[in-house]
């Protein structure tokens, strides 16, 4: 049942994929980047159309992916592919569906990035790029995938710049790549929201007990020494949603007037009422 479910959403997101190629992106002559950015630049060179242009470049990189990530998990990603190069096959002949090209630029990055940011949260990928930027970040976890996707789309912006002989064709795509790595870094990491708090009180086991209960958070104790006095201290670290962080932070006010307190932004939390590192971390 969880198989047909993946499958089912893999089929959706790819179909979404191609919406954005084929009525947005493509008949405005806009390459946004990466495998499918390629192909659509050779589409204008070559008598063949876009779809068959993703499956025939991504050949060799779906051998490669077999290689390095073994044929069970690389099962998906092919069916993604063979999928995505179909519908965008099959949707190109409804042309596009605005001539506004600022808002296809707009639409279509976002319908993309939203499409393989949920088939790669679905454990696959779309193929092409997406391959080479997972084996980059089995290589450099601390690369987030937006911006992997945007240094690679850059490039291929350029050249269809060149190609095309349009620099506002080229200007559009790269605000379709930009909208496509902002929206890709949401939608696999989130917007946590969250603020990371260190708190030094007297009255600690006060406010770990109401931040406990009151505020339905985990509460860890650090142990600390102050320097000048070699007291023994109790350090309250904590994670906050950013909507009830001032709740937490009127709680240690009522509590402790004189704590010493500091807030800081955590961009990315994983763990037990977060994310899981393991199924969301690509």
């Amino acid at each position: 049942m969880q198989k047909i479910k993946k499958y089912v959403i893999i089929t959706a997101a790819a179909f979404v994929y191609a919406v954005g190629v084929s009525l947005f992106t493509d008949p405005n002559n806009m390459a946004p980047g990466g495998v499918t950015g390629i192909a659509i630049i050779l589409s204008r060179i070559f008598p063949v159309s876009t779809g068959t242009f993703i499956m025939l470049i991504n050949i060799p990189i779906l051998i490669f992916a077999i290689w390095k990530f073994g044929l069970a998990l690389t099962v998906s990603t092919i069916y993604a592919t063979a999928l995505i190069s179909f519908f965008t096959n099959l949707l190109a002949a409804y042309g596009a569906a605005t001539d506004d090209i600022l808002l296809a630029a707009l639409v279509g990055g976002t319908l993309t990035a939203v499409s393989i940011g949920v088939i790669f949260r679905a454990g696959a990928t779309t193929g092409g790029m997406d391959i080479i930027v997972k084996a980059l970040r089995l290589q450099f976890p601390h690369l987030k995938t937006g911006k992997i996707f945007f240094i690679a789309d850059a490039l291929v912006v350029t050249l269809s710049g060149i190609v095309f002989r349009d620099l506002n064709a080229a200007l559009y795509a790269a605000i379709s790549a930009i909208c496509t790595s902002v929206v890709m870094d949401i939608v696999l990491y989130g917007r946590d929201e969250a603020r990371l708090l260190f708190i030094i009180s007297a009255k600690a086991e006060n406010i770990a007990e109401r931040l406990l209960t009151d505020v339905d958070i985990g509460v860890t104790y650090i142990k600390g020494q102050g320097a000048y006095s070699g007291d023994n201290k109790r350090v309250i670290m904590c994670v906050v949603k950013k909507p009830v962080s001032p709740k937490a932070e009127e709680i240690v006010k009522q509590e402790d007037p004189d704590a010493f307190m500091i807030i800081t932004s955590a961009t990315e939390v994983f763990g037990e009422g977060y994310k899981s590192y393991f199924s969301e971390r690509m």
